[in-house]
């Protein structure tokens, strides 16, 4: 009878887990904390009564949220100590759970995750809860422990810092596609030209090289100097191959160069460029499958 009881819960836990693993991701920007916070999330399951527990999916829900925002607390000391720009791990799309909603979509792309480092463990908790999950204020307020008028503020002071990076207008897959392509056809072509024309007068490049790789220690800001620096990476290291992935629900280039993989994710606005993400640090492109070619 025990163990038909650990296997039924087990099974009902794997139910569950894909949407878990997606609000962690969004929590944590980071899918080996994520997978922690709900392997910990499981092991609290395992020892739970089920007879007090009616709403299993709210249970969880509130349970991986509350360890996020303690293991988000924790990771910020460390992100603070990191070498050149944090970046959140680039993860395959059929990675991160049911995206039914734009809501959904929208809250894993590398941008907006990248953008929610700029929030407070709480606010992004509820932001999270709020805007892909669409949970009541009601219920985030118990997760969160704070009040319902609070939580509807740091909703929307999360609202305001988001909405200066993110595209009202976000471009579709097979416009993103065509995008990345004139990109990597004017790098390649040394058209700079064609590559200046791409970019939005502010772009930002950030690397992410956390000390391991080589990479720019500081994002490099503004038209000019991006395509200097781009131009400089061409001239200094040999492209050897690349491919276009799906990552975080949007296509972005996996590239070889000189024996080094990367990930490259872009935002835009407006129909250009406006930031650059360029993920070297070898740790965080060990889930994604095979090299480029």
């Amino acid at each position: 009878m025990a163990q038909k009881m650990v296997a039924e819960l087990a099974e009902e836990f794997e139910e569950h887990r894909p949407v878990l693993r997606g609000l962690a991701y969004r929590m944590l920007g980071s899918l080996w904390d994520a997978d922690d916070v709900v392997q910990d999330a499981y092991l609290r399951w395992s020892r739970v009564d089920r007879a007090e527990v009616r709403d299993a999916r709210g249970f969880l829900i509130t349970v991986v949220s509350r360890l996020a925002i303690d293991q988000l607390r924790s990771a910020r000391v460390t992100r603070e100590a990191y070498v050149g720009p944090w970046l959140p791990e680039p993860v395959a799309t059929n990675e991160l759970g049911p995206l039914d909603t734009a809501e959904l979509r929208d809250t894993i792309a590398f941008a907006t995750v990248h953008l929610m480092e700029r929030l407070t463990p709480p606010e992004r908790a509820v932001f999270v809860l709020r805007e892909a999950f669409q949970l009541p204020y009601e219920e985030i307020a118990a997760i969160v422990d704070a009040s319902v008028v609070n939580c509807r503020q740091m909703y929307t002071r999360a609202g305001r810092h988001l909405a200066a990076g993110r595209d009202r207008f976000p471009l579709s897959d097979d416009e993103h596609a065509k995008l990345l392509t004139r990109f990597l056809q004017a790098a390649q072509g040394g058209d700079l030209g064609a590559l200046t024309e791409l970019l939005a007068e502010d772009v930002v490049a950030w690397s992410d090289g956390g000390g391991k790789v080589t990479a720019a220690r500081r994002p490099v800001t503004g038209r000019k100097k991006v395509v200097a620096f781009l131009t400089g990476l061409l001239n200094r290291y040999e492209l050897e191959g690349f491919e276009v992935l799906d990552i975080n629900g949007a296509p972005a280039l996996c590239i070889t160069a000189d024996g080094q993989r990367q990930i490259a994710a872009f935002s835009f606005r407006d129909g250009r460029i406006d930031n650059i993400y360029a993920v070297r640090n070898p740790d965080k492109l060990t889930r994604l499958d095979g090299p480029a070619r």
